[in-house]
């Protein structure tokens, strides 16, 4: 009997009753954690860019994508915050001296920073 494109590339079958089964595993991804900005990419992907989306997961890159665009998006966070509050002089002093102007302030940037990543990495 001809082996088919599938046992030619490496593939084997399992008998069960009648039928043969592919052996078919998924690949180890590892142990990548998912948080926020990975769930909404997952989101955005599944509702508006789904050949992406389903491209990546059945070539077993999903989880690594969301993980790095997760990563990516928290350390791009950190960063624009420190810049922001530095130019907008939100220091420690401030928070010692108006522990409510600060916090208000430090909302404000934090509100249009997580705009900036989510309009960079998370939806596009």
């Amino acid at each position: 009997m001809e082996k088919t494109i599938f046992e030619q590339m490496g593939g084997t079958y399992r008998r069960e009753g009648d039928y043969l089964i592919p052996n078919l595993t998924l690949p180890d991804t590892g142990d990548n954690q998912i948080g926020k900005y990975g769930r909404m990419r997952r989101r955005y992907l599944k509702e508006h860019r789904r050949i992406l989306y389903t491209n990546l997961l059945t070539s077993g890159n999903l989880r690594c994508h969301l993980a790095e665009i997760d990563q990516t998006c928290n350390e791009r966070m950190e960063s624009i915050v420190s810049a922001m509050a530095k130019q907008e002089g939100v220091t420690e002093a401030l928070k010692a001296a108006d522990q409510m102007e600060w916090v208000r302030r430090m909302n404000s940037i934090r509100n249009r920073a997580e705009e900036i990543v989510l309009t960079e990495l998370v939806y596009s």
